[in-house]
């Protein structure tokens, strides 16, 4: 396995040892100057890291698990990286192939579980089999639209003695990663393009994972088409390029969800239509002719009906398409985005961003991070509050700059995707965004970090609630706030319990200092904003929390004893 691993190019893997997998950290232990293992705390950590990895460095994730509970708690990170098209190769222990079926110590059927959640699942039950079951794992993980790969490894197997001949996989005859392109559809694409008179684009992850930047770009700029971006799509081309209009979907910008209902050609590319971008499918984009470029030809009239399907490798079609389409202004189209701009800066973002009084808000945390990195880092988040005012409110200048769970909405996945960004782009500042529900769903990790002195700058958004679910309460509950309230540990002293330096910003005053702090400090760092501060319950002398909270003003109301 160690040597099949080393074929494929991998330094680095994330993992957890058990009695199952326990012949294979044996042979790993001779494989240490090569094979750059990295304990987590718990399993999904292992998954999530092993995304952080992927996502960043555009290389394929792996980890190494037991079998049983430690092969299930991979479940979640599985079905994250299927939803978000995320190339992972899990390797999880199985008790003996003569022991199957008996329900032996840790025996769990993680072929059965996680076929649905994966591109292949596969059990190797002979020695013989594993270089070729890696070589086949690694290439439908990366290839096509990505996505995991699961492999049960039975321990009979880990142990039998084969001679070992690395085998390269590039073709599987049932396997048809990347369609071919109808060019009759291609050109059809054109012609709509060429005569639309309100084009826009939508521009989504598979623009970032085919590595199809520079098309996107020369695309865009030759048809003079404004777009709008995906979640994960956010940092596929700069946020400062002047065709950017923002963010797609219920929590991004005014202007691409307007103007989506007002365009005459819609051209989706690389993104899936998920209901947290179109809403209600009935009035989505009646208007407009839709064109579709997409890898995966299950998703072509999935969720949307299109008049157009282009088919391919978006880094290709691109650039086909760019050949086909006429040079054309669209000046008053563009100049119509930005009446909405103004009028979403004037209600929202200069509220968020540039309060004259109140509190510290969370934009402007996450502002103030992105301008003191000059931009320029990996921005990963957990998921909730946090997440959208992360993605709104940090800038990208560079490509593979936002990794979030988005598809699957994991919370706990921040900490651990932070750890293994750090591991896919060590030249690269990586910050993360996490909210005081997330943070504790992984919170073992700080164990992994204090371990690696992995330089995570943890920024904690802390308002002592599971905020996005607070906020769908008060919007849609009636204020009825049902175990949403949060009494929390303080997390400088856990910080510190760790041996990871930190620090409590409550004062905008206080932000700028304590940032350069943060980025100024080798290795790891925690930055705590406080947004409410909250005292503990304790004897009938001290103050207590009401858990009331008004749906005016979103404060907590204390009340002595």
């Amino acid at each position: 396995m160690m040597r099949s691993l080393e074929h494929q190019g991998v330094k680095t893997l994330f993992g957890y040892p058990g009695g199952s997998i326990m012949p294979t950290f044996d042979a790993l232990y001779d494989h240490r100057n090569t094979l750059n293992h990295i304990l987590v705390r718990h399993e999904q950590g292992a998954t999530h890291a092993a995304q952080g990895f992927a996502r960043s460095s555009g290389k394929v994730g792996v980890c190494l698990v037991t079998s049983g509970p430690g092969a299930t708690n991979t479940i979640t990170g599985v079905a994250d990286a299927m939803i978000d098209s995320t190339p992972i190769v899990v390797i999880a222990g199985q008790t003996p192939t003569s022991m199957l079926g008996t329900d032996a110590f840790q025996e769990v059927d993680l072929v059965g579980v996680t076929q649905p959640i994966s591109k292949w699942s596969y059990q190797i039950r002979r020695a013989e089999d594993i270089a070729w079951a890696v070589a086949r794992a690694f290439y439908i993980a990366k290839s096509g639209r990505p996505g995991p790969v699961v492999l049960d490894f039975t321990k009979n197997a880990q142990t039998e003695m084969v001679d070992y001949e690395p085998v390269t996989l590039d073709f599987i005859r049932s396997y048809d990663p990347i369609p071919d392109t109808d060019r009759v559809e291609l050109q059809h694409a054109a012609d709509l393009i060429n005569v639309a008179e309100r084009p826009f684009v939508l521009v989504g992850q598979g623009v970032e994972l085919g590595n199809a930047q520079e098309e996107l770009r020369t695309f865009l700029e030759k048809a003079d088409i404004p777009c709008g971006r995906t979640l994960l799509g956010l940092s596929a081309i700069p946020s400062d390029h002047p065709l950017n209009k923002g963010m797609l979907g219920m929590h991004g910008n005014l202007g691409p969800n307007v103007k989506t209902n007002e365009c005459d050609v819609l051209i989706a590319i690389g993104m899936r239509f998920d209901d947290r971008v179109t809403g209600n499918i009935e009035t989505y984009a009646r208007q407009a002719k839709i064109i579709h470029m997409d890898i995966d030809p299950s998703e072509i009239n999935k969720n949307v009906k299109v008049d157009v399907a282009v088919l391919g490798d978006c880094k290709e079609t691109l650039a086909e398409l760019t050949k086909l389409v006429r040079e054309k202004k669209h000046t008053d189209w563009i100049a119509s985005f930005d009446e909405h701009a103004k009028t979403e800066f004037e209600n929202v973002i200069a509220k968020e961003l540039f309060p004259k009084a109140g509190p510290l808000n969370m934009g402007e945390v996450v502002r103030a991070v992105s301008e003191a990195t000059h931009h320029e880092a990996v921005l990963v988040t957990d998921v909730g509050q946090n997440q959208m005012m992360a993605a709104r409110y940090f800038k990208y200048t560079k490509n593979r700059s936002i990794i979030t769970s988005g598809g699957l909405g994991t919370m706990g996945f921040g900490l651990p995707a932070a750890i293994g960004a750090t591991f896919g782009r060590p030249d690269r500042t990586v910050c993360v965004f996490m909210g005081d529900g997330g943070l504790q769903m992984n919170l073992q990790e700080l164990g992994t970090i204090m371990e690696q002195q992995a330089p995570v700058k943890m920024i904690l958004l802390n308002n002592n609630y599971l905020g996005n679910v607070r906020q769908w309460q008060a919007m849609f509950f009636g204020g009825r706030y049902s175990f949403t309230p949060m009494m929390n540990p303080d997390y400088m002293q856990i910080a510190a319990a760790y041996n990871i330096p930190s620090r409590r910003v409550m004062k905008r005053e206080e932000l700028a200092d304590a940032i350069q702090e943060m980025l100024a400090t080798d290795g790891p760092f925690l930055l705590e904003q406080r947004t409410l501060s909250l005292p503990w319950r304790g004897s009938k002398n001290q103050r207590v929390i009401d858990m009331i909270a008004t749906r005016n003003t979103g404060e907590i109301v204390i009340r002595p004893d």
